[in-house]
């Protein structure tokens, strides 16, 4: 996959989803005002959540008022995580500089013209300047992680035999699996869809038109995962190349028109365009979808020796372990940390406790 298209979704994404902004001081009494919680004294702004909480409902159906009181309660603790975590890193001297934040804002700008970028930020209502905010915290969060955990992450080769042989089992594949991805194209565009260049086919005229114009790509030699990133209607795929992960046999074989088309395919290749369907359980076409084939996995026993099973169980215990002690880590920040949460107050305040 292109690494620069999958920085930048991974970036937008992030900053869709919520982002976090070096807060500014203002005054303001405890429980009231703009100011809904301080960490270490610093404080974080109702403006700050609102900003977030918009952009988190923009195009929802509206939320009752304990579903948007639960959701602002989040966007705050994530603000409150971030922060405490800005202030370690200024400890350690690891806050991102003007030349890292500067070169990763180039890094995720390239794929795009000036106008096509700044439209991005115009949908998501946010300006150049609260993006690159948002990178700063987003690269010195990395950098103290790094640090204080990734880094001091070993896993050893006996580890990797011990999980085997407790796991073996998981290794024997009983049928054969497909490796795929996906570009779909629907006649319904949906507020969920944010693909890289924000292109949704609005009826069936349009879905086919566009359909064809992403096959005639793909057969001049483009990279499927960079159309995908960039035309794909699949919400949770679109981002990551259109990556559908491992497929069992009989599972694809419920899907008698891929499968059909699929086992034709050599690795590398991809089908014609396909109907979509709704449900597994409706014929009901809204749209169009275009599967490759990455690879086929056969049946049988994974040996240790073999470097993908290792690979993947390296993968596995380091996600684990990375996880784990990211969360005693946080733990341990919010223990030394004096935090006080003014919006969580109000609210159990308002409820009468």
């Amino acid at each position: 996959m292109n690494r620069k298209m999958k920085v930048l979704g991974t970036a937008l994404l992030l900053l869709c989803a919520l982002g976090v902004l070096f807060a500014a001081g203002c005054k303001g009494q405890r429980g009231s005002g703009d100011v809904m919680a301080r960490v270490n004294g610093h404080k974080i702004l109702r403006s700050e959540i609102e900003k977030y909480y918009r952009n988190q409902t923009e195009g929802q159906p509206s939320p009752s008022n304990e579903q948007a009181q639960a959701l602002r309660l989040s966007i705050l603790r994530e603000m409150i995580e971030n922060e405490i975590l800005a202030q370690r890193a200024e400890k350690l001297g690891l806050l991102a500089t003007d030349e890292e934040v500067d070169s990763k804002l180039s890094e995720i700008r390239a794929p795009f013209t000036k106008e096509e970028f700044d439209q991005r930020l115009k949908e998501r209502g946010i300006t150049l300047e609260d993006f690159k905010r948002d990178l700063r915290r987003s690269i010195t969060v990395e950098k103290v992680l790094n640090k204080e955990i990734t880094s001091k992450i070993i896993i050893s080769d006996g580890d990797i035999s011990n999980y085997y042989n407790q796991h073996k089992a998981e290794f024997n594949l009983i049928l054969p699996q497909y490796h795929l991805a996906q570009i779909l194209v629907t006649t319904k565009p949906s507020p969920q869809v944010r693909n890289l260049k924000n292109d949704k086919a609005q009826n069936e005229a349009e879905a086919k038109k566009k359909v064809s114009m992403l096959l005639n790509r793909l057969d001049s030699g483009e990279d499927f995962a960079t159309v995908a990133m960039n035309y794909s209607e699949q919400p949770d795929t679109s981002a990551t190349g259109g990556d559908l992960g491992f497929v069992p046999e009989d599972a694809l074989q419920r899907d008698r028109q891929a499968y059909d088309a699929i086992s034709r395919l050599k690795p590398g290749q991809f089908t014609p365009a396909l109907p979509a369907m709704e449900d597994g359980s409706t014929q009901k076409i809204f749209g169009y979808r275009i599967i490759k084939l990455i690879s086929k996995e056969p049946a049988g026993q994974r040996e240790l020796n073999d470097p993908r099973v290792q690979q993947a169980i390296r993968e596995q215990l380091r996600d684990r372990r990375e996880q784990l002690l990211k969360s005693a880590y946080y733990e341990s920040l919010h223990n030394s940390a004096s935090i006080e949460n003014y919006l969580a107050d109000q609210i159990l305040k308002a409820s009468g406790q």
